[in-house]
């Protein structure tokens, strides 16, 4: 195997490629397996052959965009199996009108600068379309403290005082300690309750059910979106937003 290996450029630098995104770890494992690839024989290589390795990270990205895509795909397919779900907001962490003829999901980190970036396009859709629902789902990836964020911005909701919150805390900047506490205090929530509230089952369940949502819609990240019945994902401003809006109008 391991000759075989070396008598082919671009699967050696598949190896090498695959190795150095896996870590030094991973490569090590890789040698152990195949001993006959050495350090030195594989500099050398390399050296002779540079232009192998541009050829192979392209065809790892062509790899992994099409496995991406049809991952996309498969998500989209089950989309409507799931819509009643995405389209009910935990208690009030939604905005706009609540008979709205098109509902946008946004699933939203308060860590994610791309989150905050679409902040504006949200707010002028609401501001221009009278007939357009926004429901959000607290979808935390980025560390412990978008967590806590979240816990405590579906506790607000509990409270009516979702928008509020959700809006304070991504203009105070990172989901720290200091800048939660801000943003419950500038909420007016009651910290008692909601302190007890976001450590409760249902808030527990409601994160947990919107992880599960994201794994089965191929969400890699924040923000992502269902429009109608459309999956996004990525950051979105108002002409984007007002597009796939206008995309599920004209599918009804």
């Amino acid at each position: 195997m391991t000759d075989k290996l070396l008598r082919s450029p671009l699967a050696l630098a598949g190896a090498m490629l695959v190795s150095a995104l896996l870590g030094a770890g991973a490569f090590a494992l890789l040698l152990s397996w195949m001993p006959g690839l050495a350090g030195p024989a594989i500099r050398g290589y390399l050296l002779e052959h540079p232009e192998i390795l541009p050829e192979a990270m392209e065809r790892l990205q062509a790899r992994e965009s099409a496995r991406y895509e049809k991952a996309q795909q498969g998500a989209q397919a089950v989309v409507p199996q799931h819509l009643a779900q995405l389209q009910k907001p935990y208690a009030g962490a939604w905005a706009g009108n609540p008979n709205g003829d098109v509902t946008v999901v946004a699933f939203m980190d308060y860590a994610c600068g791309y989150c905050r970036a679409s902040l504006p396009g949200i707010e002028e859709l609401l501001a221009k379309d009278p007939n357009v629902r926004v429901v959000y789902r607290e979808l935390p990836v980025l560390g412990p403290e978008s967590m806590v964020a979240a816990r405590l911005a579906l506790a607000a909701a509990e409270q009516g005082k979702f928008r509020a919150f959700h809006d304070a805390l991504y203009a105070a900047g990172s989901p720290n300690a200091e800048n939660i506490a801000a943003a419950a205090e500038k909420a007016g929530l009651d910290k008692a309750l909601a302190t007890k509230a976001s450590q409760s089952k249902p808030v527990e369940q409601e994160i947990a059910a919107n992880h599960k949502l994201g794994e089965q819609l191929a969400m890699t990240g924040t923000p992502s979106w269902v429009v109608g019945g459309k999956l996004l994902y990525g950051a979105r401003d108002y002409a984007g937003l007002a597009a796939a809006v206008a995309e599920a109008r004209a599918g009804k």
